[in-house]
Formats: structure tokens, sequence, C-alpha cells
């Protein structure tokens, strides 16, 4: 992915701010939605986690800082991996509307990945995202009530 635009994904849910929050925060669950791997998660500046994904024989050990929190509403984590340079940076933002919950994921190159790997390029990234956000949490928010 080049430092260009922003990738936005957007996903209105028909629930409350406070589950959508708990699906974006609480690392139980988001191992079922985002990434079973996810050792430990704190929705707290400062906490740092890192897991291993590997796909199509490459590793990329994902590395998150959380950067900003204002619970119910907006959280921002920087992503790195060991393996690539690179850095992005992912906010969370929920506002409510009469229809639910609007879910907007801003994604944000701010150091540029290596353009010669699959998963970086930004229709990759842009993908990824929507099957997340537009599918995976979805499903996740319509079988769990918490």
């Amino acid at each position: 992915m080049r430092n260009s635009e922003p990738l936005i994904v957007t996903q209105l849910f028909n629930t409350s701010i406070k589950q959508v929050w708990k699906a974006l925060t609480h690392v139980e669950y988001m191992r079922k939605w985002y990434f079973a791997v996810i050792p430990d998660f704190k929705p707290e500046v400062g906490f740092t986690t890192r897991f291993l994904i590997t796909n199509e024989g490459r590793n990329f050990t994902h590395n998150w800082e959380v950067i900003a929190v204002t619970p119910p509403s907006k959280i921002s984590y920087r992503w790195s991996f060991d393996e690539y340079p690179g850095e992005s940076i992912s906010t969370f933002e929920l506002s409510k509307n009469e229809l639910g919950t609007l879910l907007t994921l801003t994604g944000e190159v701010i150091k540029d990945f290596p353009t010669d790997i699959p998963e970086f390029k930004k229709e990759s990234g842009k993908a990824g995202w929507e099957y997340l956000i537009q599918e995976s949490l979805v499903q996740f928010l319509k079988s769990h009530k918490f």
C-alpha cells in the first residue's frame, strides 16, 4: 500500500455503540471476528501487542500500539510488521444514528510498505478490511448477544 488517500470502510450495525465497542476492544470478542491469534488487547494508550499471521508462505508479525482512545467512540492503533518496512494507523470511529451504530474504519499509511508484496497493495488492504468489517464483524454481532 502506498502512502496516498486513506482507505475508508464503513458499516451500519443494527445494535448499540456499546456492543460494537465491545466487539472492537475486548480480546475475547476480537479473536472471534478479527484475528484468532491476538494474545491480548487493552483499549489503553500505550498498550502494545504482537502476533504472527502467515499468508501464502509469507510471515507477517503484526505489531500494534494503541495511540488514541475515546471510549466508546474512537480507537486508533499503529501497525507495523517485523518482516517488512512500513507503518500504518487504523482508526475505528463509532457514531449513533437513527438506524443504529455507524462504524467508520480509516486506514492511513504513514510510512510506505513494500510495493512488491501482494498483501500491501491498496486493493488487498481494502478487500481485507471490507471482509473483516462488512462480513466477519457483521456476522459476529448478529450471532452474539452480550
